[in-house]
């Protein structure tokens, strides 16, 4: 479907466009969602010009038409799914190109990567409120699509990975400038033709993406775990870091550990009788440890269960 140009009033929706329109062969999901997220950042922009209501009316009439097309996509017509497979969309190009990045393979199809992954994640704002992993990766993916993208642009050899901590702030404070003079069209021109590799990342590899996936897995290490996925699946945590690890020698703080009291178990008096008193007694101790729990406090929540256990067992109470 042809769609009318985008007006100046609504350059803000360019991005969205942009990759609704790559993505309309490769995956219909991924436009469905984009060309929708785009309408509804576009309503809040309109000043209703002619121009911008032809091209909402053609984007609301698309949406109509693929949503019957395809009602029997559960990543379309539930908005549960939909989420789950762009979550799952996103941090798959984003860990293609941080991969990337990490070896030194900078390029076209890398910037593109990072570019489509942080707005992939501003997609994702359809459903609510980001993840702070969410969050984090649109940052650092918008950072690094600028960053590369401006490092070639200048004939520079970008670094890869994260940039030292005392340039934080004034790369958060250029991103969105550098990611405005970019533009969709500088990062993704019509006649740059992705790479295989990049297509597969993309998720355009067909039926063989689990076999390239496999492959690959077993040629390069695997992506660190997310907080979520490590929740999951205890098994998934990471061993600590060596020491060679940490760049420029960075030493993270670690609070020193604070010896937790030991008990010692009392031998109960025998035939004890426990007064209400007592039992409450009891009672407002554990709950003074349940308490100190929720605010990590380990070392008052193990002395409350102690007078608590002492008072059950012996009568006696500190």
């Amino acid at each position: 479907m042809e769609f009318p140009p985008c007006p100046a009033s609504l350059k803000q929706i360019q991005h969205f466009l942009k990759i609704a329109q790559e993505h309309d062969a490769r995956d219909i999901v991924v436009a469905y969602w984009s060309r929708l997220y785009a309408l509804q950042v576009a309503l809040k922009l309109t000043t209703q010009q002619p121009e911008e209501t032809k091209l909402l009316l053609a984007i609301m009439d698309w949406l109509e038409t693929v949503k019957k097309e395809h009602s029997e996509n559960e990543a379309i017509t539930n908005e549960v799914a939909a989420q789950a497979h762009m979550e799952n969309y996103a941090l798959k190009l984003f860990l293609y190109a941080d991969k990337q990045d990490r070896e030194g393979n900078f390029g076209k199809n890398v910037v593109k990567a990072f570019y489509s992954a942080g707005v992939i994640y501003d997609v994702l704002q359809t459903y609510g409120e980001l993840t702070e992993e969410a969050i984090h990766n649109r940052k650092y993916a918008k950072w690094k699509a600028a960053y590369i993208h401006n490092c070639l642009k200048n004939g520079e050899v970008p670094i890869s990975g994260p940039m030292k901590e005392e340039d934080d702030e004034n790369d958060e404070n250029n991103m969105e400038n550098n990611e405005n003079n970019m533009g969709p069209n500088q990062i993704t021109p019509e006649d740059d033709a992705p790479s295989n590799e990049f297509n597969e990342a993309a998720g355009g590899g067909g039926a063989d993406d689990n076999t390239n996936d496999a492959s690959e897995e077993a040629e390069n290490p695997p992506a660190p775990p997310t907080a979520e996925e490590i929740l999951n699946n205890p098994s998934k945590l990471p061993s600590p870091p060596v020491e060679e690890e940490k760049p420029g020698g960075f030493e993270p703080f670690v609070p020193p550990a604070t010896p937790h009291p030991v008990y010692t178990p009392v031998a109960p008096i025998a035939n004890i009788q426990i007064t209400p008193e007592q039992m409450i007694t009891a009672q407002k101790y554990c709950k003074y440890a349940g308490s100190a729990l929720n605010y990590d406090d380990v070392k008052t929540a193990i002395v409350n269960l102690q007078k608590a256990l002492k008072l059950l067992t012996t009568g006696q109470d500190d």
